[in-house]
C-alpha cells in the first residue's frame, strides 16, 4: 500500500537524482489529460517541497498551456532497476520563460540543454511512494542525443520559427504564450501568442 508524505526526505531526493526518466501529468478542467515522458539531465530538487525542471523543444507544448490555466502537476518516477519503487510528486507549478525576470537565476541551477524553451518551478504538497513491483526491469544504456542534435542544427532563429509554427497552441487550442515569453517583441511577438498581455 502506498505511503503519503508532506515533503521529500533526503533518501527520496537521492532516489530522484538517480532516475534517468520521469513522467509529467497535467490537465485543465476540460482539456485532454497530458502525460509526457522526460529525460536528459533536466530536473533538480531545490528543497523538501520544491523541484525545478527544464522543458526542451518538442512537437507539442501541452504542459505549459495547461499550467498557465490550472497549475496542478503530477511528476512520477519509477525504479527500472534495483528496489521496485514508484514515487509521485503532487503540487502546483508555474511556467518560467526566457523573458521572465527569474529565468537567469533559475536556469543557472540546471545544465544548459539545446532547445530549452521553458522551466517549471513546482511546489510539492504531497509525496506518495508505492512498491512498483509490476514495473519491468530495464538496464540503462545511454541518453539519446537526437533531440540535442536537432536543436543545435536548427540554431536559435530556427527554433524561434519552430515555436511560432508548432508550439503556440495545445491540442485543445489553449495558448502556450511561448513566443511572447521567449522572443523579444521586436523579433516576433505577433500572432496568437501576442494576446498574452490580454489574458
Amino acid at each position: 500500500m502506498g505511503k503519503k508524505y508532506e515533503a521529500l526526505s533526503d533518501d527520496m531526493a537521492a532516489f530522484i537524482a538517480r532516475q534517468k526518466m520521469f513522467f509529467v501529468g497535467t490537465a485543465t478542467a476540460d482539456s485532454r489529460v497530458n502525460v509526457s515522458p522526460k529525460g536528459m539531465d533536466s530536473l533538480r530538487v531545490l528543497g523538501s517541497n520544491r523541484v525545478l525542471w527544464l522543458n526542451v523543444t518538442g512537437s507539442g507544448n501541452e504542459t505549459a498551456a495547461h499550467v498557465q490555466i490550472a497549475p496542478r502537476m503530477t511528476i512520477m518516477f519509477c525504479a527500472f532497476e534495483g528496489v521496485p519503487t514508484i514515487l509521485r510528486l503532487y503540487g502546483s507549478a508555474r511556467v518560467i520563460h526566457k523573458n521572465d525576470p527569474d529565468w537567469d537565476t533559475l536556469s543557472a541551477l540546471l545544465p544548459p540543454l539545446p532547445g530549452g524553451r521553458q522551466m517549471f518551478d513546482m511546489q510539492i504538497d504531497l509525496v506518495q511512494v508505492s512498491c512498483g513491483m509490476a514495473v519491468p526491469v530495464y538496464t540503462y544504456e545511454a541518453d539519446r542525443e537526437l533531440l540535442n542534435d536537432w536543436a543545435q542544427k536548427r540554431g536559435a532563429e530556427g527554433l524561434n520559427e519552430y515555436w511560432r509554427e508548432k508550439n503556440q497552441l495545445s491540442l485543445d487550442g489553449i495558448p502556450t504564450y511561448l513566443v511572447s515569453g521567449n522572443i523579444a517583441p521586436a523579433t516576433g511577438g505577433a500572432g496568437i501568442d501576442a494576446k498574452r498581455a490580454e489574458a
